[in-house]
């Protein structure tokens, strides 16, 4: 498939963030391969550090905008006027951070003064900040999506599921009341998609690891529903959600028995494996819960290549 046009010449800068190379490493696995089947040069960024997160946000904000103003800065420095970053928490604070020192003079004045004692450009001029979801809705589209399926889905019916932090409080991912981008390219590509009312709903973050009870009920909150819908799989956009999701489903058992496994998967997958992709480069064996439900839809068997 050719390049769409509206693709950057010079390619993508990539942000991949600590989960990405960690827990969330099916994400990357997935995301590369999917931008090379679409032929949309992804570079990753030299020397990047961890974004600050929700956790630095939460205990302290100035040393946030520090830690991410670095990562924009060596983007300037590269030359890229804009980023690709896939965490959703990732996206967000560096997003925030490049909002608030251009809003906010204070906020402005000591990133700049830090950026200048570690011999790095300033923030005078912009860098955009992307999610891959914008990137592929806008830069490529449903049509080319549509056009590149060699698969036909035996997953059945899947729920999309944003998380609470792409598309707010910036809607450029996604509209912030019933985000249905995510929807429209799984439609797109021959996976039908159910009515999922709580696709922006937190999954209970950094609770899991802190307050454990609140963060699986408020999974479990999701992953009941999605399975109420008819949906055989979830599928996001986040890392820490779909790990969430994904790994304490074991635990939402014990006090729902009845709770049958919901594989939850990364759209990047699902996009990749309907565009021709081979299973062992998307990280599909790395699923936990219905782990022999999601190597039946991604097997060879299933999932022969054939024009549709």
């Amino acid at each position: 498939m050719a390049p769409d046009k509206s693709q950057q010449s010079d390619g993508y800068l990539y942000f991949p963030g600590c989960s990405l190379k960690a827990t969330g490493i099916a994400y990357e696995e997935s995301l590369l391969t999917l931008f090379r089947l679409l032929e949309l040069p992804l570079k990753e960024l030299t020397d990047w550090n961890c974004c600050g997160a929700t956790t630095y946000m939460g205990s302290d904000q100035r040393q946030a905008f520090l830690l991410a103003s670095r990562n924009l800065s060596l983007a300037r420095q590269a030359g890229g006027a804009s980023i690709v970053a896939p965490c959703n928490a990732c996206y967000l604070t560096l997003r925030k951070t490049m909002d608030y020192a251009a809003k906010y003079p204070e906020v402005g004045r000591e990133v700049h003064q830090y950026l200048d004692s570690v011999h790095l450009p300033t923030l005078d001029e912009p860098v955009t900040v992307r999610h891959p979801l914008e990137v592929l809705y806008t830069d490529v589209g449903l049509e080319r999506l549509k056009a590149g399926v060699v698969r036909t889905w035996a997953g059945g019916p899947v729920a999309c599921y944003y998380g609470c932090q792409a598309v707010r409080p910036y809607s450029d991912v996604d509209r912030d009341s019933n985000p249905m981008r995510m929807d429209e390219m799984l439609n797109a590509v021959g996976v039908k998609t159910v009515p999922y009312a709580l696709k922006t709903k937190c999954c209970g973050a950094s609770h899991t690891g802190t307050i454990r009870e609140v963060g699986v009920r408020l999974s479990y909150i999701l992953v009941r529903e999605a399975a109420r819908q008819g949906a055989k799989a979830i599928v996001t956009i986040c890392p820490l959600c779909q790990f969430n999701l994904d790994l304490f489903q074991t635990e939402m058992r014990k006090t729902d028995p009845g709770l049958q496994p919901v594989p939850v998967l990364y759209v990047t997958q699902v996009l990749a494996w309907m565009l021709g992709a081979a299973a062992k480069d998307l990280g599909v064996q790395r699923c936990v819960a219905g782990a022999d439900a999601v190597r039946g839809w991604f097997s060879a068997e299933k999932g022969a290549l054939s024009h549709v």
